[in-house]
C-alpha cells in the first residue's frame, strides 16, 4: 500500500522575500522546494517551481529560478516520466513549471482552481496553459494505493499537502502549509498542550493539524524551508532519500 514510495527534494531556485513581508527588519532569502515521489503506480511531482511574473512582482521578489527539468534530470527523471502533478496552491513560485508539463493531469482543490482564475491572484498564463489538464478535487481524496491529498487551508483557502504511507513510517509533503518547519513544530505543541488539558491561555493551532496527526507522520516537508519535522522519539535521525544531509527541526 504505497510502502515503496520514494520522496525526492527538488532545489528550484530562492527568492528574496522584502522586509516588509517578515517579522524583522531585514529580507530573507527562501528557498523553492518541489518534491519527485516515485510509487508504483507511477510518479507524482509536488509543485514546480517559480514562474515569471509581471515586472513588478520580479523586482519585488527578485527570484532566482532553476528549471525543473534540469530539477528532474538531477533526480534522474524527466517530464515525460511525470504521471501527475499536485500543487499545494497556485502562486507563482508553486506552479510556474506547469505548463512545461501540459497534458499531465494536475490535482488541484476546486477552490483554488477558481481563486487561480480571478484576476490578481496568480498569472494567467501558469493556469490556461494550452494543454493544461486539470482534476478538481473536493476536499480529502486517496488518489493511489497509501497517497493522499489533505486539504490544509490557510496560506490560501484551497492549500493542499500530499501524505505518502511508508514502511518506515507517513511522510507529509506539507507545501506552505506552514512557512517552517518551527512554525509546525509550535503548532504541535500547542495542540499537545491542548490535548494535555493545559489551561488556558494557549496559542491557535491549524485544526488540520488533527487530521495529520491521524497518519502519526514521522517527517514532515515544506516548501520554502530546507528543514525537516520529525517527532522527537528518542535514537539517531534518519535519512530520507537525498535528504541524510538536511537540517531537521524537532
Amino acid at each position: 500500500m504505497g510502502n515503496s514510495a520514494a520522496v525526492h527534494r527538488l532545489d528550484l531556485g530562492y527568492f528574496v522575500r522584502p522586509a516588509s513581508e517578515t517579522d524583522g527588519r531585514q529580507p530573507r532569502v527562501e528557498p523553492v522546494l518541489a518534491y519527485l515521489v516515485r510509487h508504483d503506480n507511477g510518479t507524482i511531482l509536488f509543485d514546480t517551481g517559480i514562474g515569471y511574473a509581471s515586472p513588478e512582482t520580479e523586482a519585488h521578489y527578485r527570484p532566482h529560478r532553476r528549471d525543473v527539468r534540469d530539477a528532474l534530470a538531477a533526480a534522474g527523471a524527466a517530464p515525460d516520466d511525470i504521471s501527475l502533478v499536485v500543487n499545494c496552491h497556485l502562486h507563482f513560485d508553486h506552479c510556474g513549471g506547469n505548463p512545461l508539463l501540459a497534458g499531465t493531469p494536475v490535482l488541484v482543490q476546486a477552490v483554488e482552481l477558481a481563486a487561480a482564475r480571478r484576476a490578481g491572484y496568480t498569472f494567467e498564463e501558469l493556469v490556461d496553459f494550452p494543454g493544461a489538464t486539470y482534476e478538481e478535487l473536493d476536499g480529502e481524496a486517496e488518489i493511489w494505493p497509501g497517497v493522499r491529498i489533505v486539504p490544509t487551508p490557510g496560506h490560501t483557502a484551497g492549500h493542499q499537502s500530499l501524505v505518502l504511507e511508508r514502511g518506515d513510517g507517513t511522510v507529509v509533503l506539507a507545501g506552505q502549509a506552514h512557512d517552517f518547519a518551527s512554525d509546525f513544530a509550535s503548532d504541535q505543541l500547542a495542540r499537545r498542550a491542548a490535548l494535555d488539558g493545559v489551561e488556558p491561555p494557549l496559542p491557535p493551532y491549524r485544526p488540520w493539524l488533527d487530521r495529520l496527526a491521524d497518519f502519526d507522520p514521522r517527517r514532515v516537508l515544506f516548501a520554502h524551508d530546507c528543514s525537516v519535522w520529525e517527532p522527537a522519539r528518542g535514537g539517531a535521525p534518519e535519512g530520507l532519500d537525498g535528504l541524510s544531509g538536511a537540517r531537521r527541526a524537532r
